[in-house]
């Protein structure tokens, strides 16, 4: 089975977003065509060049974008994505009608064909602000990357955090103690990897092996991503339950907590002429 082209998601990305009731984060939308597709883990773990994303996740990117320029879909600044108010009765598209659409939007580029892959992605899938942060995270020491969790986790509400980095102590990088509501306090040990590829499900089972009797909770956290057999590994019933924090939810984290990043909010002034005619 081949990985699907950009178009052929658009329909699953519908789909989809109905079947989530209108509106989905992007790994609620990713995991939800994956999961109706039934796409085998060959191509779920598929890396997109060298990482962090899949190629799967990639793809969806790319599919959600034409769909927006198309007019259906539309995205919040919080990162949620949702089928446009007067489309909500579409729940199936033209591949090609939407493709020709989108490629006659471009300047000088109108003759393109849907065979112009190359071309496309470099129109539509810029680099985002996440994928530059990512790629800053992995020229990071391991020990500058270790020390910046630990800030990010004491911004977060953690107290007592500590960076072990010990060698053979079964991948923890640190631990920490997380109160909630003054009331109730959980053990954290925590690891953490600049990694370009996916946690397997095994670095899963290795961590939780090494939290046995030490920590109520484990936390993983990764500049890449995690395959769907290590997601629910992670939560599995009757194991040390584990949270997972992948390369979006860090970055999207580190820009909460504004920790080496600025947020500019650009001033717009409206004039109102009817006011104006009132005087």
């Amino acid at each position: 089975m081949n990985i699907p082209q950009y178009n052929e998601m658009f329909n699953p990305v519908l789909q989809a977003l109905h079947e989530l009731g209108g509106s989905g984060s992007i790994e609620e939308i990713n995991s939800k065509v994956i999961e109706q597709q039934k796409y085998p883990p060959e191509i779920i773990d598929t890396l997109h060049g060298d990482g962090p994303r899949t190629e799967i996740e990639y793809r969806l990117a790319w599919s959600r974008t034409y769909l927006k320029k198309f007019g259906l879909l539309e995205n919040s600044s919080r990162g949620i994505w949702s089928i446009s108010n007067d489309k909500n009765d579409v729940k199936k598209v033209n591949q090609k009608e939407v493709v020709d659409f989108v490629l006659s939007l471009a300047k000088g580029k109108k003759n393109k064909t849907l065979d112009d892959v190359d071309v496309l992605d470099n129109e539509v899938e810029n680099k985002t602000w996440q994928d530059e942060l990512i790629e800053l995270l992995l020229t990071m020491s391991p020990n500058a990357f270790e020390r910046l969790i630990q800030r990010m986790l004491r911004e977060s509400g953690f107290t007592q955090v500590e960076v072990t980095g010990k060698t053979g102590d079964g991948g923890i990088d640190g631990k920490g103690i997380f109160k909630i509501a003054g009331l109730i306090s959980f053990n954290v040990l925590f690891q953490c990897k600049r990694w370009q590829n996916s946690v397997a499900s095994s670095d899963i089972r290795d961590f939780r092996g090494a939290l046995q009797g030490r920590a109520d909770k484990g936390l993983f956290v990764t500049t890449g991503s995690f395959t769907r057999d290590a997601i629910k590994e992670a939560s599995r019933d009757g194991a040390t339950p584990i949270d997972l924090l992948d390369g979006d939810s860090l970055t999207n984290k580190l820009k909460e907590l504004k920790l080496g990043i600025s947020i500019e909010k650009v001033e717009k002034i409206t004039i109102n002429e009817k006011w104006f005619e009132t005087i």
